[in-house]
């Protein structure tokens, strides 16, 4: 079913009080340097609310213009790759209507249904270039049973999908009206501080965007489904997370469907990637609430499989290449040793995008807290997000109960055809057909 969205209204949200002169530099560090030049998307729907949707609006802009006063660089502009100017210009704020129920796009929600409930595309923004990019963007859609849908893109060139979560909390607790000590004040250039921005350019996904033969489906893992899968992986050495469970059976099964297309009949040589969040890698609590990006890509050696490789097998490759960020890891970006860091990351991105192996590149989103965002009419019904338009790329996420998982995942048509028909994948999971 096509979802139809009819623009009502668009608005620019500024703060309720003009940001200092002495905020008005927002300095990136080196992390925001390397962050793609894209908008990290969140999409929260909301079932039910005794409030009509103009009241809601009306709440939204209000407590939106509050909080920006805090995080004052979400409402200025990108200079270069070095910067925000925190001008105050404030955000792009839409109204929408739908054509459907909510339930509907809940049910059954496929990629290309949805983009329309976000301000825009956040993988093919209307400007080419990052100079001038505006940070933040919101949708409040509106259903036709009352429901709403708040899609918001943040720029990743200053958040992350931690600081995105910690935005919408501290958004939802000003709407809630709730004491000022409850919303905590964002760390301001904590980035900047510990990872020193350099002369430097490089986007990991250079020549790898635009690629039009993909396809993105969600696979849903519950609870029970994944205790079977840790228990038939039968790992004797270590007791596989969630996390790694399902990203090893993720891995395992693109693997089977690249054999099955390949003409040799052969596993390809293969790489993993996993997002490290490095907050807990650094001591201060404070940084929980940093402004911008604070992870890390690991990226595995090459794997080649010769006969068949277990799921334990890789679920312990993943363990391994996810803790070679550790604080040696993170000393060395801190350092003048940057550039070994540097160096490896571009021969990753060079074999995938030119020579051809695949890297099969995860981003988990568990436990940033979305289904808790109250603005005053109940926690989301659903969460979610749009895949990213990369082949081979997973995103994790939360299921509502807290312990299933979501996995969105990217692969190229043909390979997608053999995958959502792997046994054993299905033996655990359930995907939207």
């Amino acid at each position: 079913m096509a979802v139809k969205v009819e623009i009502v209204s668009k608005d620019t949200i500024k703060p309720s009080s003009p940001t200092p002169n002495h905020l008005q530099h927002f300095k990136l560090s080196l992390l925001d340097q390397l962050a793609p030049p894209f908008y990290v998307p969140i999409l929260l729907f909301y079932s039910f609310s005794d409030d009509d949707f103009k009241t809601i609006s009306h709440k939204l802009k209000a407590s939106l213009s509050q909080v920006l006063t805090l995080y004052h660089p979400f409402c200025g502009t990108l200079r270069g790759n070095s910067a925000v100017e925190c001008n105050d210009e404030g955000i792009l704020y839409t109204e929408s209507r739908v054509s459907v129920e909510l339930s509907n796009v809940v049910k059954n929600p496929h990629l290309h249904e949805i983009n329309e409930l976000f301000p825009f595309d956040p993988y093919n923004p209307a400007r080419e270039t990052l100079e001038g990019r505006n940070m933040m963007a919101v949708q409040l859609n509106q259903f036709k049973c009352g429901g709403v849908a708040l899609g918001v893109c943040f720029s990743h060139k200053i958040a992350d999908a931690s600081t995105a979560a910690s935005f919408l909390s501290a958004w939802a607790a000003t709407s809630r009206k709730e004491d000022n000590n409850k919303v905590v004040p964002p760390q301001m250039e904590e980035g900047a501080l510990l990872f020193p921005p350099r002369n430097i350019e490089m986007d990991m996904t250079r020549g790898m965007v635009g690629d039009k033969d993909i396809v993105t489906k969600r696979f849903v893992f519950n609870d029970s489904n994944i205790s079977k899968l840790r228990q038939k992986m039968g790992c004797f050495n270590f007791n596989p997370t969630r996390v790694e469970a399902v990203t090893a059976l993720i891995w395992k099964s693109s693997l089977e469907a690249a054999k099955e297309r390949s003409a040799e009949g052969r596993f390809p040589a293969s790489m993993i990637s996993h997002a490290v969040n490095i907050r807990h890698r650094i001591m201060a609590s404070s940084k929980h609430h940093s402004i911008g990006n604070l992870w890390q890509q690991a990226v595995s050696q090459l794997v080649e499989v010769e006969e068949e490789m277990g799921l334990c097998d890789l679920a312990e490759r993943v363990r391994k290449t996810t803790r070679e960020v550790d604080g040696n890891y993170v000393a060395k970006l801190q350092g003048l040793e940057f550039y070994k860091v540097i160096e490896s990351l571009k021969e990753a991105r060079i074999m995938a995008s030119e020579k051809g192996v695949p890297c099969y590149s995860f981003s988990s989103w568990v436990r940033f807290g979305f289904y808790e965002v109250d603005f005053g009419w109940g926690k989301p019904t659903y969460v979610r997000t749009i895949g990213v338009p990369i082949k081979n790329v997973v995103i994790l996420m939360g299921t509502k109960d807290g312990d299933g998982l979501e996995a969105w995942v990217t692969l190229t048509t043909s390979n997608m055809v053999q995958f959502e028909q792997n046994p054993e994948l299905l033996e655990f999971a359930s995907f939207d057909s």
